[in-house]
């Protein structure tokens, strides 16, 4: 009886203590507001750095032009260091002021393709043909920081 009465006891501790943990939003945490976009990828063994110069002339030039025309914050390229692991092994990402700049907005558009021009269209839509003989993308995730207090 007296283990029946310890393991009760038990149990209303653990339970009194997991009750307590639960956080609330604003009062024990904060939620960014910065928004990054990631796309995980898998390339093919030994196609990485064709991987890479096809988005060099394509994803990369496209996140360039819109970093300067102010429309998103950042961008950058992760590689796995073990790059056989795991259901992807590169990682794009672009980031945002806020959620606000993920609208869409006929003006920024505009502005966007007149400065990408004809070309780089056309380059982009022959290059882009080729990635699935190198490449499988796994996810896409948008995320926001937790700012715990």
């Amino acid at each position: 009886m007296r283990q029946f009465i310890k393991l009760i006891s038990l149990c209303c501790i653990l339970f009194a203590v997991s009750s307590h943990a639960e956080l609330e939003i604003y009062k024990d945490y904060d939620i960014g507001t910065e928004v990054i976009s990631m796309t995980t990828v898998r390339i093919a063994p030994n196609m990485g750095d064709v991987y890479l110069a096809g988005i060099k002339q394509s994803w990369v030039k496209a996140v360039k032009l819109q970093k300067k025309l102010g429309y998103i914050k950042d961008w950058k390229i992760y590689s796995s260091e073990l790059p056989q692991s795991g259901d992807f092994n590169m990682v794009l990402m672009v980031v945002f002021d806020s959620s606000a700049d993920l609208e869409p907005n006929q003006k920024k558009y505009n502005t966007f393709m007149k400065s990408w021009g004809q070309a780089n269209q056309d380059n982009a839509r022959e290059l882009t043909k080729t990635y699935p003989n190198v490449r499988t993308l796994t996810g896409e995730y948008r995320l926001r920081e937790i700012i715990l207090k």
